[in-house]
């Protein structure tokens, strides 16, 4: 669905956290637990990648940001103030995408917008024809503008609902898997578009299960698991607490396997000429370079890579995570 209502007056930009829960939990009749005491703080300003694999409790905890469920346990904030109590006042300054917009496939997407519009008490009617063609250009959307919406691949109608958040300015805008269904060009095109409006002063939350997607947009990032929240901070700061795995170019990949495996280094992968694995820890690198020389293998290249969002989740989380989705 897509939440997109208009913006009555300024942001509370003098709220440090724009979105905040305590212990907030869902538990769904029949017992099951979507969301597990959710202790979240997304700051001013940030892009926040809130991250995790399909099913983790992403969505549910969306929903009950934005109001459309109520939660089980615990509390939840959105620009400073109480959900779903607040939502009267709280929603008209948040644009928001869920689970895949809400369209009338027999208009087209120029008049599902002007739709949308109309049905916001504080839109101008007046500006409302350049507010849509706006939001259509910064989508990507002008050329199809005037074709019905049920002709309308899923790409596009992606995209036709992120428009309906951008009709207005926002304080705050939620994209609950914005890219869905996006060829890889039109993923690029969001991610852009995400950078821009951050640049603007909109702090965007935005829930993946991609996480390349969270490593090239966003600065700050939350991890979900199983309903439960692993862990958040910047996205630098947890790839930088992840040691990177050790990578060595041989054309004696073999022995290199061999050689390492027997001074610790764990999870040994071997590639064609190249061998990866785990570090030891407390053991000093050039030393495992020195045993190989030693041994005979030829090393054409020898370095511990950079720890990556992936290595992080899985050192984490010890699974494994859908990386292209």
């Amino acid at each position: 669905m897509s939440v997109s209502t208009g913006m009555s007056g300024g942001t509370d930009a003098g709220v440090g956290a724009v979105i905040e829960t305590r212990g907030l939990t869902k538990r769904y009749r029949g017992g099951q637990l979507a969301v597990d005491r959710l202790d979240l703080t997304v700051s001013t300003g940030s892009v926040f990648g809130f991250l995790g694999p399909n099913g983790s409790g992403k969505t549910t905890t969306i929903r009950m940001l934005m109001g459309l469920i109520e939660p089980t346990a615990g509390s939840a904030t959105l620009l400073g103030r109480p959900m779903p109590r607040a939502a009267r006042t709280v929603l008209p300054q948040v644009g928001a995408l869920i689970e895949g917009p809400a369209l009338y496939g027999y208009l087209t997407g120029r008049d599902n917008l002007v739709r949308y519009d109309s049905a916001d008490p504080a839109a101008d009617p007046r500006t409302r024809r350049a507010r849509v063609a706006q939001a259509l250009d910064r989508v990507g959307l002008t050329a199809a503008a005037g074709k019905k919406a049920k002709a309308y691949s899923l790409g596009m109608k992606q995209r036709l609902g992120l428009a309906s958040a951008l009709l207005q300015p926002r304080g705050l805008l939620v994209l609950d898997e914005p890219t869905n269904g996006l060829d890889p060009q039109g993923m690029r095109e969001i991610r852009t578009l995400v950078r821009e409006l951050a640049a603007d002063g909109t702090t965007v939350f935005l829930s993946s299960h991609l996480l390349d997607e969270i490593e090239q947009v966003c600065s700050h990032v939350a991890v979900m698991a199983q309903g439960r929240l692993i862990t958040q901070g910047t996205v630098a700061e947890l790839a930088a607490g992840t040691r990177g795995r050790l990578a060595v170019t041989t054309p004696d990949p073999g022995e290199a396997a061999g050689v390492l495996t027997e001074l610790g280094v764990a999870d040994v992968v071997v590639e064609g000429d190249r061998v990866t694995g785990e570090p030891p820890v407390g053991r000093d690198t050039a030393d495992l370079n020195a045993a190989l020389v030693r041994a005979g293998v030829r090393v054409r290249a020898f370095g511990v890579e950079r720890a990556s969002l992936e290595d992080a989740f899985v050192a984490l989380t010890g699974e494994g995570f859908d990386v292209a989705g």
